[in-house]
Parts: structure tokens; sequence; C-alpha cells
């Protein structure tokens, strides 16, 4: 059994359900919602830096260079590299959130 789990983006209202083997990134690809950009999808562009406000998950390797490991210890990740171990509320961060934020 593979448990879902509803991930909720602040400042656009969107929701949707992401299995625990999806990454956050790929749940919301697959429920076709919108919200968090979408890069390289392997953790090294940076395009999908999330902080989790509320929720428990799983974090695969990530570029240093986009999260070392004070925004780690901050929750703050990469959506393609993160996946989820319960409901999970999140913000999407840096120069493209705006851009989503609005167009979501």
């Amino acid at each position: 059994m593979n448990p879902k789990h509803l991930i909720h983006i602040e400042g656009c209202d969107e929701v949707f359900s992401c299995s625990e083997t999806d990454s956050i990134l790929s749940g919301m690809l697959k429920s076709n919602a919108r919200g968090v950009p979408c890069g390289c999808r392997g953790g090294g562009c940076g395009v999908c830096k999330i902080r989790i406000h509320e929720g428990e998950y799983h974090a695969g390797l990530m570029s240093a260079s986009h999260c070392n490991e004070q925004d780690r210890a901050n929750d703050i990740v990469l959506a393609c590299r993160v996946y989820p171990r319960s409901d999970i509320r999140i913000e999407v961060l840096g120069k493209l959130a705006r851009k989503f934020n609005r167009v979501a």
C-alpha cells in the first residue's frame, strides 16, 4: 500500500495529492496541478526550491549550491527531491515564485 498525502501550496491555493514514492514535484505534475516551477527534475538546477511549513518528509540528494546545510535545517529544499510522509504545506521560493503564484 502506498499512501497519498495532500500537498497545499501557499499563495496560489493549489492542493494536490502525492504518494510517498513520488517527489512533491512529480506528484504535482501527475495531478496536473500548478504552483511549483519545474526545471531539471534531478536536484541540480534549484528552480523548484520550496520551504516546508508543515508536515513530515524525506529528502533525497540535492545540489548543495542550491540547498546548503543551513537551508535544509530551515526546511528549504528542492521539490524534485522531497517525498511526503504526511500532508504537507509548502511555500514556493526563488525568482519564479511570483510568476507561478499569480498564474496558478
